[in-house]
């Protein structure tokens, strides 16, 4: 996979490239890879302090001691002004009454006050959230053309008391930042999250309103509280917005934080009636006889405009990750639900009594084992083949040119049925086709240098090709270096991929890859499909999809079961995964033409091609969404709701688990680990994913990489 670039394709195989400039793509890989985590992060938090849950304002503190509030504070007017540095409270005017809202602008509601007040040709003030006016700047807009007033409610709603100042302080300034960048207009009128009347205030409070004053704000509560949050119904709305004889008042009501029909309807009762009385309605600025809002600065237009693009991109990126989210449940459902009807009705089909590839197939064998510095691993791997119970067995091991001596390993074990074949150096792919070449036989059986095959697993692996349609067969690959906890990740995933997965595509007729580690294949049906190429990393992958485009069928053998040495450290695992990640990569677009064909090839591309795309990159791709989430949900939304939808998802790998376990028949004491693999092994290989994606997309050359074996399997044939 890759792109064209000066009449080459980049991202085939080819001679290695010089160090350094590859060196120095990888860094600017990492780079692009941390700026994106890096934004992604900020964005997050953008989202995570913009969406802050907030307690409604009718759930406040309990009353605290007042020591340090000066009496005439707590017995003066609802409008508390220190601006000038001296004590200045105010109240409203007899037979005047100025509305004013709470937690607003609501998409729903806020729309549905506005239309009863311009019905009613009243104004009011509206005390708004900056996170809100930044989200719906339109009915903000609107507020102020219809002639209302806007006041700073803070922007994330929070209790004030349990914050630092410079905090406090941050809450104001961009409340009145995206106000004045919405609507053009200053705000300097305050009411702070939780506050009531005058009367409630104490020593919490009082170092909040000095500081407001300092700040340039006037701290505005209430006198008349209209209950409104308790949805009482609207003759209680009514009663409690009601001022007792002609006095002025400041009425709380709210346009936000839930269920607004009873304020609504009360506001069409309360209006007329006051009026009625002899009341008049005004905002709290214009009740007072203060002059109208200045406007803003271009400074604070422009910091609001920062704001509400911020949050706006925060926003959005958090529903597209809600979007990912269900995408990945419905992919993870599909697949869960696909796996578990055709695993169990291929274990059933293939364990009945009656199942049968056909006559018995005793025809010899060559085994090919392309091996590069293979000494540590290539005599337990050539005596494992050597010693099977097949009929006739070639072993032909492909050294290519090897400067470690496995040649000369492999000769001193001395066994008649083994070969060497040394080539010039040139990679995986040029050694099996050497092999294939070589061979002496038509059946082949294609087996990397660090597996161990079980003793009848060449003769099991073999019985499909009595069928003559059959070109390939893929092998059951075991991990068998899985004493230490990254070895029994890797025994998790090889079990579940392939006795669930590959179930799954055998009995769809897409299978995707013959394992390097254990196939077979006729050497006619490899000749059909080209060979083995050298434009993808995964040359067993990119073999297969030509087999199923020539028209053969390629299916899976459970019995047939080797063990391989699986990578034992992290940065090995990246390695090796890296490569098979990328080549499938690169083998899904060097065979993306199968989508459009006629015949075999066309039923592969458009039943493998899509089922690969979805479950082998896009849902491995996407998969972290559910820990960001997790994580995300933990420290910002609701702590249980996250929990469990993780809990759940992991559920449901366990279950997948089981299964894959008990249709393998092996023992279940490995899955203690599959928890703790959600923390780390998944995250690594998203990490990998992610990373073979960028070279994909930026059309990056890499060469066959060489994993450093230990010899463990080779060493310890019995699994533990």
């Amino acid at each position: 996979m890759g792109v064209w670039r000066g009449g080459r394709r980049t991202g085939e195989v080819g001679p290695p490239e010089p160090d350094r400039p590859w060196r120095r793509r990888n860094r600017r890989r990492w780079l692009f890879a941390a700026m994106a985590t890096f934004i992604l992060a900020n964005v997050l938090a953008v989202g995570a302090y913009a969406n802050a849950r907030f307690t409604p304002d009718s759930q406040r503190r309990g009353p605290e001691s007042a020591s340090s509030v000066p009496a005439t504070v707590r017995a003066g007017g609802t409008v508390v002004d220190l601006r000038s540095g001296r004590l200045d409270t105010r109240q409203m005017p007899a037979n005047t009454i100025a509305l004013t809202f709470d937690d607003g602008p609501d998409p729903v509601w806020t729309p549905k006050v506005l239309d009863t007040l311009s019905r009613h040709k009243v104004p009011a003030t509206f005390f708004v959230l900056g996170s809100q006016v930044s989200r719906y700047p339109e009915i903000s807009r609107r507020m102020v053309r219809e002639g209302h007033e806007l006041g700073i409610h803070t922007f994330t709603h929070p209790e004030l008391t349990n914050v630092p100042s410079w905090r406090r302080r941050l809450e104001y300034s961009q409340t009145e930042a995206v106000i004045g960048y919405t609507t053009g207009v200053r705000a300097p009128l305050a009411r702070l999250p939780y506050s009531s009347g005058v009367d409630a205030v104490d020593d919490s409070d009082w170092p909040i309103i000095r500081d407001s004053a300092r700040w340039g704000y006037v701290s505005v509560f209430e006198d008349t509280d209209s209950r409104d949050w308790a949805r009482p119904g609207t003759d209680a709305i009514v009663r409690n917005s009601t001022p007792k004889g002609n006095q002025g008042a400041i009425v709380l009501l709210h346009d936000s934080g839930g269920d607004r029909s009873q304020t609504v309807a009360a506001l069409d009762r309360f209006i007329p009636e006051m009026q009625a009385r002899g009341y008049r309605f005004t905002t709290v600025s214009d009740g007072l006889g203060w002059s109208a809002a200045a406007s803003a600065s271009t400074g604070e237009k422009i910091r609001g405009g920062l704001l509400v693009w911020a949050v706006r991109i925060a926003d959005g990126t958090v529903r597209g990750l809600w979007l990912l989210l269900i995408v990945v449940g419905l992919l993870t459902l599909a697949r869960t639900l696909l796996l578990f009807g055709y695993a169990l009705r291929h274990a059933r089909r293939r364990r009945a009594p009656n199942w049968s590839w056909g006559g018995r197939m005793n025809d010899p064998v060559t085994v090919i084992v392309p091996a590069h510095n293979e000494r540590e691993t290539i005599a337990g791997t050539v005596r494992s083949l050597a010693s099977g119970t097949h009929p006739e067995i070639e072993v032909l091991v492909v050294d290519d040119e090897s400067a470690d001596g496995t040649a000369e390993e492999v000769e001193l074990l001395g066994l008649a049925n083994v070969r060497v074949a040394r080539v010039p150096r040139g990679g995986k792919a040029a050694a099996l086709n050497a092999g294939v070449a070589l061979a002496r036989h038509d059946l082949l059986v294609m087996v990397d240098a660090d597996t161990v095959v079980e003793p009848d697993a060449i003769h099991r692996l073999v019985q499909p090709f009595a069928d003559p349609g059959i070109g390939a067969v893929a092998g059951n690959v075991k991990v068998g270096n899985r004493r230490r906890l990254i070895g029994r990740w890797q025994h998790i995933e090889y079990v579940i991929g392939f006795s669930l997965d590959r179930r799954l595509y055998d009995s769809l007729h897409c299978m995707p890859t013959v394992p390097g580690a254990l196939g077979a294949f006729r050497r006619e049906a490899v000749h059909a499909a080209g060979g083995l190429s050298r434009a993808t990393l995964a040359e067993d992958t990119d073999l297969t999809m030509g087999l199923h485009r020539a028209g053969w069928r390629v299916v899976y053998e459970e019995t047939a079961v080797a063990r391989t040495e699986a990578p034992s450290t992290l940065p090995q695992l990246w390695r090796q995964r890296y490569r098979w990640s990328y080549g499938t990569m690169q083998a899904l677009w060097r065979h993306r033409r199968a989508l459009i064909e006629r015949g075999p090839s066309g039923r592969f591309g458009r039943r493998g091609l899509p089922f690969i795309a979805l479950f082998s990159v896009l849902l491995p791709l996407l998969a972290p969404v559910v820990d960001i989430f997790a994580v995300y949900g933990l420290f910002f939304l609701d702590r249980v709701e996250a929990a469990v939808a993780w809990l759940a998802v992991l559920t449901i790998q366990v279950i997948t688990a089981v299964l894959a376990f008990r249709l393998d028949r092996e023992p279940l004491r490995p899955l203690w680990a599959l928890p703790l693999q959600q923390f780390v092994y998944r995250q690594v290989m998203y990490l990998v994913l992610v990373h073979s994606v960028v070279t994909a997309l930026s059309g990056g050359a890499l060469r066959w990489q060489k994993l450093r074996r230990t010899g463990e399997v080779a060493a310890q044939p019995t699994v533990t």
